[in-house]
């Protein structure tokens, strides 16, 4: 007997799909079979998946153009879970001149008040000049935040020589050092060039980012993982060159891993053509591409070069607030990036790969929820098995929804995805074992997510 059985399911875990039911007990899974318990809930026709792992979250934090994201953790995570997902990383952003550990303190204490869904942090290094600097680094990643990020353009990033030291300290203390991987100069000068010859429209956006940008610099962090051995993860990976680049390096054995997100997997730089200043809505960095690079990403994705799909959720109002803090009419390059995506990462994955064949039951869990799960050490998330949190989506497989003009639950005022229709739905989400969506109601309380402590990081997948 078991506290609680989801009963009659189809569910998805490490040896595959089969019909069965899932106990719990104590908020973790504690059978697999054919069970009994004294509270069931009927999963008759429903695909029973693990809860998504979002592992990169822009929550309650400044952007490098000093404009407060729209999210709160109690906003963000109330649409992560309506979403389906049930950990979510963010990023504890270091201001220059700040003590690391004073970022994480500070940023631990917003998430502990509001995050309704469990959680952990990346810290992202800006300043290696402050007091302290390695000894604070070690000391945080002994304490359980074992991944940084670090950037090598914008006014936050690091020259190649602070990025070496960041890894350096990282390797000798058991941590995975994530890189937002442009070339500022190219990036520098490729604006610089649109703004003299009066291109300033949001749909110049995607110019201004060259792809060369993104070859360049993931090719030069390559390099710096295989001259030390570090684990590194590239983010939002959205070009067909910057896919290869990752895939001739694994061939090395040098331990890279990437993701690409959802907007690259179902946009083009078409979205930024819109009326007015309509397209900063959809603005974010790198920008979406071709339709070619979509297509090279997808197959990246199916052969194991990319490891997981992430939401890159960076949620700005389109307003005097967000994308409009420079005026009503801005250019692009005072355009604040970035564009809402934790609720709609699970629903669009599950359309694409589930519903329309792309990728299949298994691979769209491997891709939401495992690999994330094990790359950046939550080793009680992201699978269905003994042992486990009991964080789980009962989906209805055949339940279409067409998403409208503003109909998520963050605090964006806009849903980049309107008109996009999905063909399966995350009717049940548990945390812990716990109900906190049911049929579009959310039970999901403001403090209950956890802080997930992380003793290792993975290194395979």
């Amino acid at each position: 007997m078991v506290d609680l059985v989801i009963k009659g399911g189809t569910v998805v875990t490490p040896d595959g799909v089969s019909q069965a039911d899932v106990g719990i007990t104590g908020g973790k899974i504690a059978a697999l079979g054919v069970l009994d318990g004294a509270k069931q809930i009927d999963a008759a026709g429903k695909i029973v998946t693990p809860g998504g792992v979002d592992a990169h979250c822009h929550i309650e934090q400044m952007s490098g153009m000093g404009v407060w994201n729209a999210d709160t953790f109690e906003t963000a995570t109330l649409s992560a879970a309506m979403g389906g997902t049930t950990t979510v990383v963010s990023f504890a952003a270091q201001a220059k001149g700040e003590r690391l550990r004073d970022t994480v303190a500070n940023y631990s204490a917003r998430a502990e008040r509001g995050a309704r869904v469990d959680h952990a942090f990346h810290m992202t290094v800006t300043d290696v000049d402050v007091p302290d600097f390695e000894s604070d680094l070690a000391k945080l990643i002994d304490a359980g935040h074992r991944s940084i990020k670090v950037f090598t353009t914008y006014n936050i990033m690091l020259d190649d020589t602070a990025i070496l030291r960041v890894m350096r300290g990282a390797k000798a203390a058991g941590a995975l050092v994530c890189v937002h991987a442009e070339n500022d100069a190219i990036i520098a000068t490729a604006k610089a060039d649109l703004i003299a010859a009066d291109k300033t429209a949001p749909h110049h956006h995607a110019a201004s980012h060259p792809r060369m940008a993104e070859i360049e610099a993931i090719s030069r962090m390559c390099h710096f993982a295989e001259y030390l051995h570090q684990p590194v993860m590239i983010f939002h990976v959205s070009t067909v060159e910057g896919a290869q680049i990752i895939r001739d390096t694994r061939t090395r054995g040098v331990p890279v891993w990437a993701e690409t997100c959802t907007h690259y997997l179902g946009m083009t730089e078409d979205v930024l053509h819109r009326d007015g200043i309509d397209g900063a809505k959809w603005m974010c960095s790198p920008p979406q591409r071709a339709q070619a690079d979509q297509d090279a990403l997808w197959d990246a994705l199916a052969d194991g070069t990319l490891d997981l799909v992430s939401s890159d959720h960076a949620p700005y109002r389109f307003d005097e607030s967000g994308k409009l803090s420079a005026g009503p009419n801005p250019p692009f390059q005072d355009i604040a990036n970035g564009l809402p995506g934790l609720e709609v990462r699970l629903p669009l994955m599950f359309d694409a790969m589930v519903t329309r064949g792309r990728g299949g039951l298994e691979q769209f869990v491997k891709l939401t929820a495992t690999a994330p799960a094990d790359l950046y050490g939550l080793t009680t998330k992201g699978r269905i098995a003994e042992g486990y949190d009991a964080d789980l989506i009962l989906w209805t497989p055949d339940k279409t929804h067409t998403y409208g003009a503003n109909d998520l639950h963050d605090n964006v005022g806009y849903n980049p995805w309107e008109g996009t229709t999905v063909t399966g739905w995350p009717e049940t989400v548990m945390l812990r074992g716990e109900v906190i969506v049911e049929n579009g109601t959310s039970h999901a309380k403001a403090g209950q997510g956890r802080w997930l402590k992380r003793d290792r990081i993975g290194t395979t997948v």
